[in-house]
Order: structure tokens, then C-alpha cells, then sequence
């Protein structure tokens, strides 16, 4: 499949849902979106990759997408964004943060605006024209 864009180094999904992630996955491998797309089920766990990745010597690659669901146990997107504000790891410059959500409320949309990291938010499960609209708004060159 052609396209008119690189496939960025790596996509983060934070999700807590399997059936989700596994969707958007194949969805953004067929599409050639990403060399990588990694999971992590929780704002916590995505905490822990990103401070890893921004650390000295690190062994991690640094995304160049989040993907983040708003409801999730242990840590939802909203704490995830706090944190991220707090710790200051949008430093790195560059990487997009998109939203993904089953049912927001017209408050959570409200939120989101507050976040400047935040570009959109999406329905859940992506779609191929979402995946399309969001490489050429973002990524092609």
C-alpha cells in the first residue's frame, strides 16, 4: 500500500482494552504507519517507558505517537497528561499525543482543550480514514 509518508520509528497505544489494541495495531501496521507499535495497558506503565526513554543512556526509543485511551484502571489518560505536564516529558519535542475514547462526555472534550500536548481525540476504534487524516496532518513532509 502507497504512501506518501515515512513510517515514523515508533507508535505508543495506551489502552486497557485488548480488543482495542489489537484493532488499532493491525490497523496502523497494514497502513505502514510505524517500524514499531508498542502496548502498554495503563497511563502508569506508559509513565514508566517514557521517563526510561528520556533517561540518560537509554535503551528505549523515545515515540513519535501516543495513542491514549482517557478511561483506564491504575492510571486514566487524564492523570497520564498530569504527570507528563509535571514531569515535563514532552521535552523531547516532536511527539503527538491523540486521544482515543468510547464514550466522551461533553466535560472530557472540555478537558482535553486544556492539555496543549493533546492535538485531537478520536472515537474508538480508529479507522483508516482516521489513521490517513492523522499521517498528512502531521506527518507528511
Amino acid at each position: 500500500m502507497k504512501t506518501q509518508y515515512e513510517p515514523l520509528d515508533l507508535v505508543m497505544l495506551v489502552d486497557d482494552d485488548d480488543t482495542t489494541n489489537f484493532v488499532n495495531k493491525r490497523l496502523l501496521s497494514k497502513l505502514g504507519v510505524a517500524n514499531e507499535i508498542i502496548i502498554k495497558k495503563n497511563g502508569a506503565e506508559a509513565l514508566e517507558y517514557l521517563v526510561q526513554a528520556g533517561a540518560d543512556g537509554a535503551t528505549v526509543k523515545y515515540p513519535d505517537l501516543i495513542f491514549l485511551d482517557i478511561k483506564m484502571p491504575v492510571m486514566d489518560g487524564f492523570s497520564f497528561l498530569d504527570e507528563y505536564h509535571k514531569q515535563d516529558l514532552g521535552q523531547k519535542g516532536g511527539m503527538i499525543i491523540l486521544m482515543l475514547t468510547s464514550s466522551a462526555s461533553f466535560y472530557d472534550l472540555e478537558r482535553l482543550k486544556t492539555y496543549e500536548h493533546v492535538k485531537k481525540h478520536f472515537s474508538k476504534a480508529l479507522t483508516e480514514s482516521d489513521v490517513r487524516d492523522i499521517m498528512s496532518q502531521y506527518y507528511v513532509k
